[in-house]
Order: C-alpha cells, then structure tokens, then sequence
C-alpha cells in the first residue's frame, strides 16, 4: 500500500513506517510489510522485555536438568504439539506467515545451491509446510537436520572430487527450485487473542527445545543458526557476488555462540534468510531481463 506523505506527522515519524517503506535491502515485500507489523505490535514492546530474562533463566535451569535425565527422556512430538498448538491458538498471523515461510524458502535455496554446483548426488528433505498443522511431525528439528546434512553431503562430494564451488553465468544459472512461496500458504487462524509476536513466540519456544530434546539435539539446533554465513558464502560464490554477504548477520559457527542468545539469533537467521532469497529472487529478474534483451 503507498504511504501518504500529506498525512505524514515529521515532527512524530513512526520508525516502522520507515522500515516497510525502506528497500535497501532484498528482503519481498510481503515479508517485510509483516515483520515490521510485528515490530509494531503491544506483544513486542510490553511483554518482550518481561518474558526474555525468563527465557534466559529457563534455558541454563533446563540445560542443568538435562545433565540428570537420561538421554532417552526427549519427545519430539511433545515439542512440535506444543508449538503448533501455540501458533495456533496464540501466535499472530504476521508470526505464522512468517515461520511458516521460512521453512519453504529454506528448502528452495539449498535445492537452489544444490542445482548449480552440478555433479553431487543429493538426499534431501524438503519441507514446505502450507498450514500449522504441518509444522506438526518434526518440521522444526528436520529444518537443522537439513541444513548441516546438507553441508555434509556438498563438502563431502566436493571434496572427493577435488572441486569447489565456482562462479556460474547469470544467463546459465538454474532458478528452476525456486517458486511463488505464498501462494502455498493457507489462510492463518487470526482471532483476537492471536496476538503474540514473533520475537516473543520465540523466546517461549526455545526453552522448550532444550526440555525436550537431548542435549545433542539442542546444541546442533543452536548452533545451525550460525550457518547463515556458509549459506551465503555459496550463494555468493555461485552468483561471483561476494558483497551479498553484508546482508548475512548470523556468523560462522566455527565460533559458536551461548546458547542463551538463541532467540535473538533466531530472528536474525530468519532475517538472513529472506534477504538471500530476495536476492535469488533479484538475480533471477536479472537473468529475464538478460534473455529478453539477447
């Protein structure tokens, strides 16, 4: 929708205005329309800053707890019960919109990466839930599992074969992996108590993962999200566009990170996320416009 200027308050200017008219960065349209919705949101400014010490607290005393329970007590399926029946009940439709997204331009993109490095075998796990509901089997846990099998599997390959990722031409690159995300999504439940932002949402769930996954499992989620870096470093080798990686704000996992700031990171990779498939995305327009004018 286009922003009226002649109503516009220059004496009181809203910072998330600013934000969803700004296009400096890849991320869709839609997407960011919605965060910055959120952002906007009574959830985020009044019960942020009181749920997320308690989030903080609760993640040490369930991984303390973890050091006593056997390894078997985990439950996947209590985990995803929970949080689908909280995205349900409780969590905003900007929330869902974009948790449920996420998932489906993750599977894009390393299909996307796994497509133009050419020459390696691959055995993926797409996932590309449409409602709530899907996120139900063991979506949240398959998105890690994913994204570190598939380095395994590229690196492993690559390495056997004595080649790297290298530079494709634009007008040579294969977007074939990449569709129309929302056209996907179904309608999301958005009733008046719907309304908890994402950040929030998040800081709740994560102690939860650390309650019923094994310690193993926890820490590999944690550490998945600073793999935003490698991500980017492939698309930007495929593309022979480093500067992409200004965008990227999750860093390498070589160095991992506190398990105590996973919320924040989570957000962050979800950020990463959609400015490397806005830039796919971009290139891809670029790859049209080349053909045409050939």
């Amino acid at each position: 929708m286009a922003y009226d200027i002649a109503n516009h308050n220059f004496k009181d200017p809203d910072p998330w205005v600013a934000l969803s008219l700004d296009r400096s960065t890849f991320i869709s349209l839609c997407a960011q329309e919605a965060l910055m919705r959120n952002n906007a949101t009574k959830s985020r400014q009044f019960l942020l800053p009181l749920v997320r010490p308690f989030a903080k607290l609760a993640i040490v005393l369930t991984q303390l707890l973890r050091t006593v329970l056997p390894s078997k007590l985990t439950s996947s399926r209590a985990l995803h019960g929970l949080i689908v029946w909280g995205m349900t009940y409780f969590v905003s439709r900007d929330a869902n919109y974009l948790i449920i997204r996420h998932f489906n331009i993750g599977s894009q993109m390393l299909k996307f990466i796994g497509d133009n490095i050419g020459g390696l075998e691959m055995h993926p796990h797409p996932l590309k839930p449409c409602t709530i509901r899907d996120l139900g089997g063991n979506t949240f846990i398959q998105h890690d599992l994913n994204i570190f099998n598939f380095i395994i599997e590229v690196n492993a390959q690559l390495n056997a074969q004595g080649r790297q990722i290298l530079p494709v031409a634009l007008d040579k690159i294969d977007f074939s992996a990449i569709d129309d995300t929302d056209a996907h999504i179904a309608p999301l439940p958005d009733k008046w108590h719907n309304c908890l932002d994402l950040q929030t949402a998040i800081e709740l769930y994560t102690p939860m993962f650390g309650l019923f996954l094994a310690d193993r499992d926890f820490w590999r989620s944690s550490n998945s999200l600073q793999l935003d870096e490698t991500i980017g470093l492939y698309i930007a080798r495929i593309f022979n566009r480093e500067a992409v990686l200004a965008f990227v704000s999750n860093r390498h996992p070589m160095v991992p990170i506190s398990t105590m700031h996973a919320g924040f990171r989570l957000m962050l990779h979800g950020l990463d996320a959609e400015n490397l498939y806005g830039f796919i995305l971009h290139m891809r327009s670029e790859q049209k416009k080349l053909r045409a004018a050939a």
